[in-house]
């Protein structure tokens, strides 16, 4: 332990261990601890005895469940883009060579009370049921205009500059309807409240592109791939990439208490009677709790059920995105649905989570809208955590802690975090710059 490191990572939740990962690759000396005595701090996975143990304590599952080992329920579950920035990141550490994906059946947008598949071409905005006749074509017009733009030919821009241009005023232009507007933000531009309509429009057409793209890449029902036996092989996959280039990872790790020298400066790791040395930590809020403020809280049910979501045409797995227009709150609430197709679950059994950032303080009442849309459920959990954001000045302790994971069902957010920390670490911008058609390689059909 007396060894001295740049630096010493401590949870190994998800954005923790992809930032490893990277700084390993970028040829910094890791040493990544955790109190825990499994990988994955708040993004672990659970199998079916570890689910009950900390939802109903020393209560057993019943029989008709299916064997425990077979579960893996992901606390923080996420899709992830096909063509978005954590399969980038992936590919760019070599990580996917541990990975087996498969792609999502569906994703899809509630609207009015009921279910429908997300339109993400000009050909899916006619046949959506979404719109009526003349919408449709308004609808069709934009996304010709979305899928053929290109940044640097400004024959494609139509006269409009989208860095000045506002996300409002461009869709004004196409004469679009409210409805349409909600789910095109929120559910194909992955928005997550309505600020993004009075910022430059360049964003907000970029991730409709990604999403179009994502979609087009593997053919399947939606732009999202998730692994098989979920997301628990991630932090595992990056801890064995750290390995490879020297990182040293130890688990059940009790206090990992951050030393400062006079200057408040962070200097090093405490456990155990041993510290050992570094330039800078990089955790979760967890380790640094005097370090953090609490910005809200993430409401959440998981179900185990023996069937599919309905009107989602049978999907094995899917994301349903709920616009907080459509419930009338004040952000969105998001459904995901997961089953042995992506060997999270015993054949036939399906693990679906509804989730929303907390608005009040009784998850049950709140869920409602999202766990009504399920059908009936075998067995039902409810959970909700706090969400932190650092409030230190990583330049003067030296210090990286990440936010906590927001309710999105999708990795948008989180990787966004993960490459600023990794600029503030490095100083450097992480180039992403990579052939895709690496990850395609493990991707099961």
């Amino acid at each position: 332990m007396d060894e001295e490191y740049d630096v010493i990572v401590l949870g190994t939740g998800l954005k923790e261990c992809i930032l490893s990962g990277l700084l390993s690759v970028n040829g910094l000396k890791v040493l990544h601890m955790d109190r825990n005595d499994y990988y994955g701090g708040a993004s672990s996975s659970l199998n079916l005895m570890q689910l009950w143990k900390r939802f109903r304590g020393n209560d057993k599952p019943t029989e008709q469940l299916g064997s425990s080992r077979e579960y893996n329920v992901d606390m923080i579950p996420k899709f992830m883009m096909a063509n978005g920035r954590l399969v980038r990141v992936l590919i760019h550490t070599d990580v996917t060579k541990y990975l087996h994906f498969k792609v999502v059946d569906g994703g899809f947008v509630y609207n009015k009370g009921k279910i429908f598949k997300v339109p993400a071409t000009d050909v899916e905005a006619l046949r959506s049921p979404l719109m009526g006749l003349f919408e449709k074509r308004r609808a069709r017009k934009f996304f010709i205009y979305v899928q053929d733009y290109e940044e640097n030919d400004p024959k494609s821009h139509e006269g409009l500059d989208l860095n000045k241009v506002t996300a409002r005023e461009l869709i004004t232009k196409y004469g679009l309807e409210d409805d349409t507007i909600d789910f095109i933000g929120h559910a194909l531009a992955l928005h997550i409240d309505d600020s993004y309509l009075d910022k430059p429009a360049m964003d907000f057409v970029m991730k409709m592109k990604l999403y179009a793209e994502s979609l087009a890449r593997f053919q399947g029902g939606s732009p999202y791939i998730y692994p098989l036996y979920g997301l628990g092989e991630l932090p595992q996959a990056f801890a064995r990439l750290s390995a490879v280039y020297g990182g040293t990872y130890m688990l059940s790790k009790p206090e990992c208490k951050v030393e400062f020298d006079n200057n408040g400066k962070a200097i090093g790791v405490t456990s155990e009677g041993e510290t050992a040395k570094c330039k800078k930590v990089v955790c979760d809020p967890s380790y640094l709790p005097d370090k953090v403020r609490k910005v809200g809280k993430v409401a959440r049910a998981i179900c185990i059920m023996s069937h599919p979501i309905p009107d989602t045409n049978d999907s094995h797995s899917v994301q349903v995105i709920l616009p907080q227009k459509q419930l009338g709150r004040k952000s969105d609430m998001y459904l995901f649905c997961c089953s042995y197709a992506h060997n999270v679950a015993p054949k036939g059994k399906y693990i679906a989570f509804v989730s929303t950032e907390a608005e009040t303080d009784k998850p049950e009442v709140e869920l409602k809208p999202g766990i009504d849309l399920l059908g009936p459920v075998d067995e039902i959990f409810y959970d909700t955590y706090d969400r932190f954001v650092p409030t230190n000045k990583h330049e003067v302790d030296n210090c990286y802690i990440s936010t906590s994971y927001d309710a999105t069902t999708h990795f948008e957010s989180t990787v966004e975090d993960v490459i600023q920390m990794y600029n503030n670490i490095t100083g450097k911008v992480l180039d992403l710059s990579v052939d895709l058609s690496a990850a395609s390689a493990a991707t099961e059909e």
